[in-house]
C-alpha cells in the first residue's frame, strides 16, 4: 500500500472491516481512485466506485441518482476533477452519518509530498486559530501589494478543526488538510483583494488579479485570465460573487503548484472564496465555489493580529 493510502483510509477515514465505503470519481482521476479501491478491499469487502461526468465549475450538483447512493454508506471518498465539497449531495450524505474525504483534483504527487504529515500537531494549531475566530466580530486582511479587506464573522464559527482526522459519524473535510476557514457575514465585506498565488478556474498566477469588493460582493476584477473567471460567475448567477470564505493554509508540506486543493492549504497564505458557502455556516446557495490564495498576508481579528506577513504570531 502507498503510505498516502495508509494513511487516508486508517488514520483519515478510520474505515473497519465491518463499514461499507463508497468512492465517487471521473475519467480525469479514475486511475487515483482505482488505486484507493484496490487499497480499501483490503480492509472491507463492502466497496464499490462510481463514476460521474465532468462538470464545467466546481460545486456542480451530481445526478439525483448519485445523490441516493451517497446516502447508504458509512464512508465515502470523492476523487473528483471538479470539487462536490459545497454540494448538497455531500451535504446530505453527511447528515446520514457519512464520513467524507473529498480530493478535488488531487495528484499523485500532491498524495505523496501533504498527506504524511503530524496531524496531532496541527490540531492544535486549528484549536487555537478556531478559537480566535469564533471568539472574532471583524477581520481586517493586508498585504503589501495592496490588499485591503474589510468584513464581519460575529456569530460565525470556524471550520477544519478535525485536522484531517474524519473519523467521526457524520465529520467530513478535504485531503491534503491544513486549513482552518469561516463563512463572513454576507453583506458585509469590502475594499481590495489582490489574489497573486493562484485562482480557481485560472490556476497559478503569473501576476497579481485584483478584486473589488463592495457589501459582500466582488464588483470588479482586474488582470490576466478576469474574463474567463467572470464568465465562470456570471454562468451561475449574481450570488456566485458572493464572499464567501475566509481561510488561512497551515499545512507545512504543501507547496504553491496551481491546484487549488493542495494551495489553499500552503502555511502562510490565506484564502478568499466566492459564491456557495452553504454548507460551513453561510447562507449562500449557488453551484459554485472558487478560491483565491493570497501569499503572505497580514490578518487581524478585531484589531488583534494574529499574522503578520504570513507569520503565526502564537
Amino acid at each position: 500500500m502507498p503510505k498516502y493510502g495508509e494513511i487516508v483510509l486508517n488514520k483519515c477515514i478510520g474505515l473497519k472491516n465491518n463499514e461499507n465505503l463508497l468512492i465517487v470519481t471521473d475519467s480525469g482521476l479514475k486511475n487515483i481512485a482505482e488505486i484507493f479501491l484496490k487499497e480499501a478491499k483490503k480492509i472491507t469487502n463492502d466497496v464499490k466506485l462510481v463514476e460521474i461526468p465532468i462538470p464545467n465549475v466546481h460545486g456542480t450538483e451530481p445526478s439525483n441518482e448519485i445523490a441516493k447512493e451517497m446516502l447508504s454508506y458509512d464512508a465515502e471518498i470523492l476523487i473528483t476533477t471538479k470539487s462536490l465539497s459545497h454540494t448538497n449531495v455531500r451535504i446530505n450524505a453527511c447528515k446520514k452519518g457519512a464520513r467524507i474525504v473529498t480530493m478535488p483534483g488531487i495528484t499523485k504527487e500532491i498524495l505523496e509530498r501533504a498527506i504524511d504529515i503530524d496531524y496531532n500537531k496541527l490540531m492544535k494549531v486549528h484549536e487555537k486559530l478556531g478559537n480566535i475566530i469564533d471568539e472574532g466580530k471583524e477581520v481586517k486582511i493586508t498585504t503589501e501589494l495592496g490588499t485591503n479587506l474589510t468584513f464581519s464573522i460575529e456569530g460565525r464559527k470556524s471550520f477544519g478543526r478535525d485536522s484531517g482526522l474524519f473519523t467521526k459519524k457524520g465529520s467530513f473535510g478535504n485531503l491534503p488538510t491544513g486549513e482552518i476557514f469561516v463563512a463572513p457575514v454576507e453583506g458585509t465585506a469590502n475594499g481590495t483583494c489582490i489574489v497573486d498565488a493562484s485562482f480557481a478556474g485560472i490556476g497559478k498566477l503569473k501576476s497579481p488579479i485584483k478584486v473589488y469588493v463592495k457589501d459582500g460582493s466582488a464588483i470588479k476584477f482586474k488582470g490576466k485570465g478576469v474574463k474567463n473567471l467572470e464568465k465562470l460567475l456570471d454562468s451561475a448567477g449574481k450570488q456566485a460573487r458572493n464572499i464567501a470564505e475566509f481561510g488561512i493554509g497551515t499545512n507545512e508540506k504543501a507547496n504553491i503548484m496551481g491546484n487549488i486543493l493542495e494551495d489553499e492549504k500552503v502555511i502562510g497564505t490565506c484564502h478568499i472564496a466566492l459564491g456557495n458557502n452553504i454548507g460551513f455556516g453561510g447562507k449562500i446557495r449557488v453551484e459554485l465555489h472558487l478560491d483565491g490564495i493570497i501569499k503572505n498576508p497580514t490578518i487581524l481579528i478585531d484589531k488583534n493580529k494574529i499574522i503578520d506577513e504570513g507569520k503565526f504570531l502564537f
